[in-house]
């Protein structure tokens, strides 16, 4: 998830209760649910590709967030008994209660990572077996208006504060109305994703000016915590249901091909639960195509379905052919490019595409993650092209 996501829980389950374990629980909290990202530095000392290799990596794993869940709660102890030491007065800092708290929030890191689809390696360094909870997108607009309501209410005690807050707030809604449409499957699209965003501002606000978080505490962020629980089971509800389905489309277009089905994965789609990315893999190809969830939901023509003009939950069937005979042999000498091995020790549904393979010179390989881009695509570090000499014939 994203770095206010994961500043939002950890500021929210600090408020619920943690806060009350130790002074400075709240910045512990906030800093623990932060500190797995520190993986990033590791572009500091090389590219992109160093980042990809890297990001969610032993920081994230169980021992690495044990670690930094220890680690800062000791450092804050530290550097306050120093003070005390220099001030003559007594340490404030609760060390038991502040570790439980940063463990607790460190914890909450890897778990909301796992929720999305980019996946996380909680057994590195022993296993670097990637696992995937496809649930939520990696922002959720939904989840920022519960966190960020709770947060703003329990801790906008000060005008400086509140604007701070509404700075927040007035950026997040020009993201989210600057957004580009896109075109949804199902009930849901961004102008109701704009409307819930609106409504739910202007409800937390009137909550604050009535001092609603006066007559609940904190009772409102464990409410919070409850509800992002819930929301997370209602879209594991919808991810069986198009995982299922996607399944079963899968197999049909396989068997019209004359293909074998290997697996197929449903992933979410940004502030839509009713519409999700699938993408299927075979023998022979890789299809990327959408699911919508609900009545109607799958479509009952084959033809339809192989030719890739589906009925109102699909938006089309892409065919990603697996590279065979020479293609196949100039794609295994792109992969000894030290980008192409870390694409593809990343990639989970990894794809080629060979320019030519009737080349004399020089050809151009292209590699791709479908769960984010195509091959040829410009998508950061989704994404690679890499020039080979072709071999003699």
């Amino acid at each position: 998830m994203d770095g206010l996501t994961h500043s939002l829980l950890g500021l929210t389950a600090a408020k619920a209760g943690l806060e009350r374990w130790s002074p400075y629980t709240a910045a512990v909290c906030v800093l623990s649910a932060n500190a797995p990202d520190i993986d990033v530095v590791s572009g500091f000392f090389g590219d992109r590709w160093t980042v990809l290799q890297y990001h969610r990596g032993i920081t994230h794993s169980i021992v690495g967030t044990l670690t930094l869940g220890l680690l800062i709660p000791s450092i804050f102890w530290a550097m306050e008994r120093a003070i005390a030491k220099w001030r003559r007065r007594r340490p404030r800092i609760r060390y038991r209660g502040l570790l439980l708290a940063s463990l607790i929030a460190a914890a909450t890191h890897p778990l909301m990572d796992w929720t999305n689809n980019y996946g996380v390696r909680p057994l590195l360094p022993w296993n670097g077996r990637w696992i995937y909870g496809d649930l939520v997108f990696i922002v959720d607009p939904y989840i920022w208006l519960a966190l960020g309501g709770a947060a703003f209410l329990l801790t906008s005690n000060r005008w400086p504060k509140i604007v701070a807050w509404s700075v927040l707030g007035f950026g997040l809604t020009l993201f989210i109305f600057l957004a580009p449409a896109q075109r949804a499957i199902g009930p849901v699209n961004l102008s109701v994703v704009r409307t819930i965003w609106v409504i739910g501002i202007l409800a937390i606000t009137f909550g604050r000016v009535i001092g609603f978080e006066k007559r609940l505490g904190k009772l409102i962020p464990r409410v919070t915590l409850v509800f992002v629980i819930c929301y997370w089971g209602a879209l594991a509800l919808a991810h069986q249901s198009a995982l299922r389905d996607a399944g079963q489309l899968a197999n049909q277009i396989s068997g019209a091909r004359g293909e074998q089905f290997i697996r197929a994965a449903a992933m979410p789609t940004v502030a839509n639960p009713f519409r999700w990315l699938c993408v299927a893999e075979t023998d022979r190809a890789m299809y990327r195509f959408y699911v919508g969830v609900g009545p109607g939901r799958f479509p009952n023509d084959l033809t339809a379905v192989v030719d890739g003009k589906g009925t109102n939950t699909l938006s089309g069937i892409e065919r990603y052919e697996k590279p065979s005979g020479r293609a196949e042999q100039l794609e295994s000498l792109a992969m000894r490019d030290r980008r192409a091995q870390i694409l593809l020790g990343f990639s989970r549904f990894p794809i080629a595409r060979v320019e030519s393979d009737n080349c004399i010179g020089q050809t151009l390989v292209q590699f791709a993650d479908l769960r984010y881009t195509e091959p040829g695509a410009s998508r950061g570090a989704f994404s690679l092209n890499v020039s080979i000499d072709c071999p003699a014939p």
